[in-house]
């Protein structure tokens, strides 16, 4: 009884935002609230509150727990976001995006390729950088300026961005689930390190799987030549992911990771397109070719490309750097009353790296100071159902682990499926995805909970997993991560931003009904991997 109490606020979001259709951000405050009505009045009775809570009043659990929320929401989650978005609206006030573009455009004359390029290399670049709906929105829209159809445009771009989804916004979702999982509720760079390489091998043949899908989609015909790119991309690429997330952590996998396919790609072009005639035939829309000067190409990426470099010399890759800034004006105090410490380095933050290199970026790119902060203020200002959205989850997520009721349905979940759990425990990623929209928003919901369940069945070893040693615990709640992927194909605001960009207002059923597919095969494809990397090593 007290597991389906608990349980309430999860199945009200579900409610809130599929059955009556209410947006996300009111779908948040009011679960929210219901959820602090249910930690003052029930909770007490229902005997699940933490022993260490014992001598601590409900009202102030109640309370700190939401002020944790509100703390750890706003940064570093709120800061990454917005300034995310913010580098991303550079890039279109200077037009320097229509330059990237026409690049991309410029590179194959095979379809198929061209194709894979925008969704899998663009769209991963994108979603890495920024997330939040780019790696849907600008694919598909200059997939249809090139003579695609809107529903082929759609479905492709949502299929295409999967595999980044776990490392978006320059690695949010995972650093979020780690610091989620973590004991002292900060992960260390070494369970950093490791949550993002349990989730790449996880994810590990959906690199492969992936492309092929795409480029089958594309060209039905060409099976062969489909296999052979789609092993040749996607072990470039997975080597590079394995590769940031095992040495540097989750903030560059995706970004580093899309631009190692496509470089795959364009070798690929280069010694096995025959074809180098941009025919009718072969390119969906005869493109006048362009010629970009090493100038023109370094202004168009300097946004990106900076933000790149501030991210990397920060990292663990230059050790120095790294301790200087973890050790530099960092925001440290106890939550006395719920025990918990709220952390926060204000120059070893994402965030910071990536609002450097957007105003360098855009310096380089003609803005002046003065109109990129009324960008960034409009940026914010444009954020701000996002941001109550994202406060509200936190809090609730923080106010339902301190009191003790992720914790009870954990034990829930456990008792019901038993040893299989780990099967299941990508399926409940995909679930908070598909509600929220958003993957950190999944781990914000079930990371806990995913850990609180590893706890419960025993797994809280040392173990191997297809050959890389690490916690049991991490492995599982990795599983969230990994699921959230499946839940990013089927969610309402990944399908709107699809049907915004393709001028396709009211035919959100219908690019529903195409994704289910590929998402149930993710999800059950996500779950053989966490079981078997768990019972085989």
């Amino acid at each position: 009884m007290s597991a389906l109490v608990s349980v309430i606020p999860i199945l009200l979001l579900i409610v809130l935002m599929m059955g009556f259709k209410v947006s996300g951000y009111k779908s948040a405050v009011i679960t929210l609230a219901v959820t602090i009505v249910l930690a003052l009045f029930a909770v007490p009775s229902m005997g699940i509150v933490p022993e260490k809570y014992a001598e601590v009043s409900i009202y102030g659990i109640t309370l700190w727990s939401v002020v944790e929320g509100l703390l750890k929401a706003c940064f570093p989650i709120i800061l990454i976001i917005i300034f995310a978005i913010f580098s991303y609206n550079i890039l279109c006030e200077t037009k320097e995006i229509e330059t990237i573009k026409t690049q991309f455009i410029q590179m194959t004359s095979d379809k198929g390729l061209l194709v894979l390029l925008l969704t899998w290399g663009l769209g991963g670049v994108l979603e890495g950088m920024a997330g939040f709906g780019t790696a849907v929105a600008i694919p598909a829209a200059i997939l249809i300026s090139l003579g695609f159809k809107p529903m082929f445009s759609a479905v492709i771009c949502l299929v295409a961005n999967t595999v980044a989804v776990g490392f978006g916004a320059v690695g949010l979702p995972a650093t979020t689930l780690a610091n989620q999982v973590a004991a002292s509720g900060v992960a260390s760079p070494e369970e950093l390190c490791e949550v993002a390489t349990f989730i790449i091998l996880q994810l590990s043949l959906m690199f492969f799987i992936t492309p092929f899908i795409i480029l089958t989609m594309t060209d039905r015909t060409k099976v062969v030549k489909n296999i052979c790119i789609a092993l040749f991309v996607g072990s470039c690429s997975i080597v590079v992911q394995f590769c940031c997330a095992y040495f540097i952590g989750p903030e560059t996998p995706a970004i580093l990771g899309s631009v190692a396919a496509i470089c795959a790609m364009l070798i690929y072009d280069r010694l096995f397109i025959k074809n180098r005639q941009k025919t009718q035939e072969d390119s969906p829309a005869l493109v006048e070719k362009q010629t970009f000067g090493w100038a023109k190409t370094l202004k168009a990426w300097s946004v990106y490309g900076l933000i790149i470099f501030f991210i990397l010399i920060s990292s663990k890759i230059v050790p120095p750097v790294n301790e200087l800034l973890n050790n530099t004006l960092v925001t440290q105090f106890e939550l006395s009353v719920i025990g918990n410490t709220f952390k926060f380095g204000w120059l070893s933050n994402a965030g910071l790296m990536i609002f450097l290199g957007a105003v360098i970026g855009g310096l380089i790119q003609g803005l002046s100071l003065g109109k990129l902060l009324k960008m960034l203020g409009k940026t914010a200002l444009n954020l701000q159902k996002t941001v109550v959205t994202i406060c509200c989850l936190v809090a609730m997520a923080m106010l339902m682990n301190n009191t003790g009721m992720t914790n009870d349905i954990a034990k829930g979940l456990v008792l019901l499926t038993g040893a299989a759990f780990p099967f299941f425990a990508p399926l409940i990623g995909s679930i908070g995805t598909f509600v929220t929209g958003s993957a950190t928003n999944a781990n914000i919901l079930f990371g806990k909970l995913q850990a609180t369940a590893a706890s419960d069945l025993g797994l809280v070893n040392q173990g191997t997993f297809f050959g890389v040693s690490g916690n049991e615990t991490n492995w599982l709640a990795a599983a969230n991560c990994a699921g959230s992927e499946g839940g990013k194909l089927l969610s309402p605001q990944s399908i709107a931003i699809a049907t915004a960009a393709c001028n396709m207002e009211g035919q959100d059923g219908d690019i529903m009904r195409k994704t289910m597919p590929f998402a149930i095969f993710w999800i059950l494809m996500n779950g053989l991997m966490v079981f078997l990397g768990l019972h085989l090593g």
